[in-house]
């Protein structure tokens, strides 16, 4: 997957954030756990972009790092709907799954990244 192709991808998980949680009911938990999955949700793409603008292979490995820790909150704020109750799991399947996949990206991205850094030293 090339760097434009996340980018996409990271923006459709965002917006598929929005979608989740303006689907939740109005209650406290499900507002505040809200507010939580949309901040780190639509900061996986938003951090993946700086990421790609940084000026160092150091710089493009740290902000990925946050791409890859928000992609992994998002499932956690996921599982707290589940467990709590307030989401079906089947609901929540596809976008935990997308999340997984992220996170396996990021990782990835990131070794190599590293092992770069590694060479050029």
């Amino acid at each position: 997957m090339n760097e434009q192709e996340l980018k996409q991808r990271t923006k459709r998980f965002g917006l598929r954030m929005i979608k989740l949680v303006e689907s939740l009911p109005s209650t406290s938990t499900a507002r505040t756990i809200g507010n939580q999955l949309l901040r780190s949700g639509m900061s996986v793409g938003a951090n993946y972009r700086a990421a790609c603008r940084g000026r160092s292979k150091a710089d493009f490995v740290a902000k990925t790092g946050i791409s890859l820790e928000e992609a992994d909150e998002c499932l956690y704020w996921m599982e707290m709907l589940q467990e709590a109750g307030i989401i079906p799991n089947e609901k929540l399947k596809d976008l935990m799954k997308e999340a997984d996949e992220l996170v396996a990206i990021f990782t990835a991205s990131i070794k190599t990244a590293r092992a770069h850094l590694n060479q050029a030293n």
